[in-house]
């Protein structure tokens, strides 16, 4: 038997409002009289819902399931629908609330207890303060029963429910109907509580325009990150009200339990994830509609699924094609009711009644065998519940992951022969799907896709022998006695089913779920690396020389001054010989003194080694006394690309490119985050394996990373690059220009209230970017004291044209000091409320004064107590005393570590195993850091060596790692001259 066609559900009639009781009614309300109990109704079929019976469902259920009595029932419950109706009037309501339900069936749902409470108990409310409905006569109430049983016994029915009002007002007294259902309302999930961080409960439900599954988004995204409930469900919202990462971590701690960004990360590419198998499976479900492929079970099956490869292995078989599955064209020829029949009645199924001999497929008795065994196959690979016990015994036993040499011949042994060596440690790898390193998933990917490795997962026989014992005997067992070739048809379907569908499926899964985890962590190391990056400490109040090595066009030189001033540019030629190399250093040394400059910084790129070599020896000959020079190595990664860049030839319009390299070389040690986010991230050059992975989801979290490091930072508006404006979190590329263009018509903003008055600003970016906006005071009265005035004119004079409103309200153009804090101005009134109670004003920010004071307060009454009395949460005042207690012009980047300067070189014929150095971080990947420790080749610290006792506290992560710029101690612990690779031990961060 074919299934029933899915069809879209129709919308159910809205209830109508029960009316208002007529006043003179009420009055003459009398008290109820005791009412002789109602006939007991006999025994009816009546569906359940949710484990009640409702006597007011019973006709439509019967009506349903009996077509061919439609006619007479329709007329019997127009007679009962005007009795009903004539007894509401008897008591002066013309409309009665059940009105219609009568007269078609019934559509059964299921609301929320809340919702249904509120639905069902108002018009049961206003009926008790009603006048007591009269009671019918003896004679009328005897003529309609009659009535109904001369109609039942015409129809032929004996038994059914009474649906006269008399009855149905004394069933409803007796037995109230449930709170979980109401009529004529679409239906709403049931909504789980958990209780938040103060206490109080919260919601877990999914947002109003989230695809509807068979599964919840809360909690299924809470056993995906390991994050509790209530946080998630929180974080749903937030993201729904187009909160930045940045803005959530800082001002709404107490929603997220203090989760920090790349958590955040995490939950948000969770949530995205869901949201694209909801999407899918949703898409599959209309495409299989309009097919006409699509039934109950099926769109059951499909909305069941938490993946996308799920939807696929369940869509798998509707997908167009030529020929269509094995089962497919097994229920074409009409098997599907044997198949079904084998485990629902086996001792009634007759096989030979199928066969046809001029069909082809059921031909034979074999023919019909091998049919009914592909239908049951299909079956059991899409059941749930057998899904969900294969994955559970696979997490019980031993499933491994196996790499091998590919075979290759011809051309393409030709081809990967050079690139075979690279992989030698995957020649003949086996390895737990537990325990396998995410870097070791993305090796041999990259191998498997060069054609250089074979890889399959590998699940024990005595997992499979199980499985099909446990079909067998439990899930697909026969309900009934089966015959010996019946159960030889079951065995043959549990063995095809799992060689030819769940097995493939499973590797799928495996492998699907080992790539996506390993790129995420990838993607998350290059992020983590590239925060380090750009949070590394600037080296302020010094000017700077900027080297770019080369060979044959020589060594690029750029002076910058403190104020990040290009003062001179030059090109020297160091190694095109010894007379040559002796005039270029006194021209240097020129240089160094006119520009009173005494750091170096220089590239990492070619001609490195024997730059670093030059200057080291010239300053341990004192060449450049009285100077005391020093050096540093930084990378150049993407400078060469964003010296070509539109935005580079902006900047430095009358620059050659090959100069332009030099002066990113310097700003980058004197303020790496306003260079670096010049260049796209993935140039930079901090991760591994980043053309292996998700091109978008790389550049997302990039970029989320980049927004994060920028905001937590802050920058003073008034003197920031558009660049590093639109970073900020709620800006983008438009809404910097915007506030660059209104800085420079209206002059430099007083205070953050002004940023309502630019262009493309809302309320939401505004709120999205305030906190993390500075504007500096001493700049703001500098200018107060040039222009001869308390405040600047007030900016909406200058904004508006002529003829036409200003969209923009006035602003208070007054300065405020809170505007150089971390505070939100959403909590300027607490902080000022909490300056009044420490007894300080806001002049008072940043000084000794303010800090004893508000010590003195927080160790006399604590945190929990002020946060109290204030009305706000621990988070919030915690980060307004923050803002209160810094120093002005505070920089969250004084903690990270500066620029490893140095005088002279080691090489490395100097280092034998044991020799203890210090170095910096230059990269960390997912088996091991990377550290220059100045021989010209970065030493290897493996992931084994690096663990959290040898990690300060400050410095340990979830992940254990270290981040580029961080200073090591190491000692050698293995040298390979012939391939120049050296292993180093980490002994302790500096």
């Amino acid at each position: 038997m074919e299934e029933d066609e899915w069809e879209p559900e129709k919308k159910a009639p809205k209830a109508k409002r029960p009316p208002k009781v007529n006043k003179e009614i009420k009055k003459k309300a009398e008290p109820k009289p005791k009412r002789a109990a109602a006939p007991r109704p006999r025994k009816t079929v009546s569906k359940k819902v949710s484990g009640v019976s409702s006597p007011t469902h019973r006709v439509p259920e019967l009506i349903s399931g009996n077509t061919e009595m439609v006619g007479n029932v329709s007329g019997l419950n127009e007679m009962v629908g005007v009795q009903v109706k004539e007894e509401r009037k008897s008591v002066g309501i013309e409309n009665n609330f059940c009105e219609g339900l009568l007269d078609k069936p019934i559509k059964q749902e299921i609301l929320s207890p809340k919702r249904a409470t509120a639905k069902i108990s108002a018009p049961k409310k206003a009926a008790q303060k009603r006048q007591t409905p009269k009671k019918l006569a003896p004679q009328k109430r005897a003529t309609v029963q009659g009535q109904v049983k001369e109609e039942r016994k015409s129809m032929g029915i004996e038994d059914m429910p009474s649906t006269s009002s008399v009855h149905m007002e004394a069933q409803l007294k007796k037995e109230e109907p449930p709170d979980d259902f109401t009529f004529g309302e679409p239906p709403m999930k049931k909504l789980k509580t958990s209780m938040d961080s103060l206490g109080k409960p919260v919601k877990l439900s999914i947002a109003s325009d989230e695809l509807e599954m068979n599964w919840n988004f809360v909690e299924v995204l809470s056993e995906k990150t390991n994050v509790d409930p209530w946080v998630c469900c929180n974080l749903i919202k937030l993201f729904k009200e187009e909160n930045t990462i940045p803005f959530i971590a800082r001002y709404r701690k107490e929603l997220i339990n203090n989760l920090d960004a790349d958590a955040l990360r995490e939950v948000h590419q969770g949530l995205e994830d869901l949201r694209a198998v909801a999407k899918k499976a949703h898409n599959m479900v209309e495409k299989l509609k309009k097919e006409g492929k699509l039934n109950s079970s099926l769109q059951t099956a499909i909305l069941n699924s938490k993946s996308t490869d799920e939807v696929e292995h369940v869509c798998a078989p509707f997908k167009t094609g030529s020929k269509g599955t094995k089962a497919q064209r097994a229920r074409q020829l009409g098997l599907e009711t044997a198949a079904k029949g084998l485990i629902e009645t086996p001792g009634q199924l007759n096989l030979y009644a199928y066969i046809k001999g001029d069909v082809e497929g059921l031909a034979t008795l074999q023919d019909v065998e091998t049919g009914v065994q592909h239908i049951l196959a299909d079956m059991m690979a899409k059941d749930k519940d057998t899904l969900e016990h294969i994955r559970n015994l696979c997490k019980q036993n031993f499933v491994t992951i196996h790499s091998t040499m590919a075979k290759a011949t011809g051309k393409e042994k030709d081809k990967i022969v050079k690139d075979v060596d690279k992989f030698h440690l995957y020649h003949n790898f086996t390895c737990n799907v537990n325990r396998i390193q995410h870097h070791q998933i993305l090796a041999i990917n990259r191998g498997e896709n060069l054609k250089i490795l074979t890889v399959k997962v590998n699940i024990p026989d005595r997992l499979k022998d199980a499985f099909c014992r446990w079909c067998v005997n439990e899930r697909w067992r026969p309900q009934q006695y089966a015959k010996p070739e019946l159960m030889k048809i079951l065995h043959n379907s549990v063995d095809d089913s799992y060689k030819r569908l769940i097995y493939p499926l499973l590797c799928r899964e495996y492998r699907s779920k080992l790539t996506s985890d390993a790129e995420k962590e990838s993607i998350m190391m290059f992020g983590r690396n590239l925060r380090q990056l750009l949070l590394a400490n600037p080296v302020r109040g010094r000017t700077i020389m900027g080297v770019d090595p080369g060979y044959k066009h020589g060594c690029k030189l750029a002076i910058i001054s403190p104020t990040n001033q290009i003062l001179h540019t030059d090109v020297v030629y160091l190694h095109t010989g010894n007379t040559r190399g002796m005039h270029e250093a006194e021209k240097i040394k020129w240089l160094l003194h006119n520009y009173s400059c005494h750091t170096v910084a220089i590239g990492n790129g070619t001609a490195c080694r024997e730059t670093e070599r030059y200057f080291a020896d010239l300053i341990q000959r004192k060449f450049f006394a009285p100077l005391d020079v020093v050096y540093c190595i930084t990378s150049e990664a993407g400078a060469s690309i964003y010296s070509v860049s539109p935005e580079a030839s902006k900047e430095m319009p009358e620059l050659d490119p090959n100069l332009r390299s030099a002066v990113s070389i310097a700003r980058r040690v004197q303020d790496p985050l306003a260079e670096l986010v010049k260049i796209e991230p993935k140039h930079i050059g901090v991760g591994m394996y980043q053309h292996d992975v998700s091109q978008v989801l790389l550049k997302a979290t990039l970029d989320s990373v980049v927004e994060e490091c920028v905001s937590f930072v802050g920058v003073d508006i008034n003197i920031c690059s558009e660049t590093l404006l639109r970073h900020i979190s709620g800006l983008n590329s438009a809404r910097a220009k915007n506030v660059i263009e209104w800085r420079e018509k209206n002059g430099a903003f007083v205070n953050r209230e002004q940023l309502k008055s630019v262009k493309g600003l809302g309320p939401k970016s505004f709120q999205q970017c305030a906190g993390f906006i500075r504007i500096n005071q001493d700049y703001v009265r500098g200018l107060c004291r040039d222009s001869g005035k308390s405040s600047l004119p007030d900016s909406n004079s200058t904004n508006s044209k002529s003829g036409k409103k200003t969209a923009k309200s006035a602003v208070n153009t007054g300065s405020n000091p809170l505007d150089q804090t971390c505070i939100h101005p959403e909590s300027y009134n607490i902080a000022m409320r909490f300056l009044s109670l420490v007894g300080g004003n806001a002049n008072d920010i940043g000084t000794q004064k303010i800090q004893n004071q508000v010590n003195q307060l927080i160790q006399r009454e604590g945190v929990e107590k002020v946060a109290a009395n204030l009305k706000t949460t621990v988070p919030t005042l915690q980060l307004i005393i923050d803002g209160l207690c810094q120093p002005e012009g505070f920089d969250i980047r004084t903690a990270f570590d500066k620029p490893d300067f140095k005088t002279n070189i080691v090489c490395f014929d100097d280092l034998h195993v044991g020799t203890i150095l210090t170095g910096k971080v230059e990269n960390a990947t997912l088996f091991g850091a990377f550290v220059d420790i100045g021989v010209g080749k970065a030493g290897l610290i493996p992931i084994r060596y690096i663990t959290e006792a040898k990690l300060s506290k400050e410095k340990r992560r979830r992940s254990l790692g270290l981040g580029p710029g961080e200073r090591v101690e190491v000692k050698v612990i293995n040298i390979d001259n012939k391939q120049c690779k050296i292993t180093l031990d980490l002994l302790r961060v500096l």
